[in-house]
């Protein structure tokens, strides 16, 4: 999705994801932006994110927990493959 087509939110988003990224490649992995929907974002995961099994906790307090502080209170975070 090119960043012209991408609503206020999913900049946002996609902004914050940008700043946690640094975090998640310095342990061999890789987070991908899909889609927001619902107020669910969803995400792919690449590389050692893939089957580690701490993802959860990466997912729900790290990454979760920022875009509830930085974007919107309800938001969650799903994965897809």
């Amino acid at each position: 999705m090119h960043a012209e087509n991408r609503s206020l939110i999913e900049q946002k988003i996609v902004q914050e994801l940008d700043k946690l990224e640094p975090y998640i490649h310095s342990h061999g992995g890789r987070i991908e932006f899909v889609k927001f929907e619902q107020s669910i974002v969803y995400l792919r995961l690449h590389g050692t994110c893939v089957d580690c099994p701490l993802s959860f906790y990466t997912l729900t307090y790290g990454i979760e927990r920022q875009l509830q502080l930085k974007v919107l209170k309800n938001i969650r975070v799903e994965t897809i493959e």
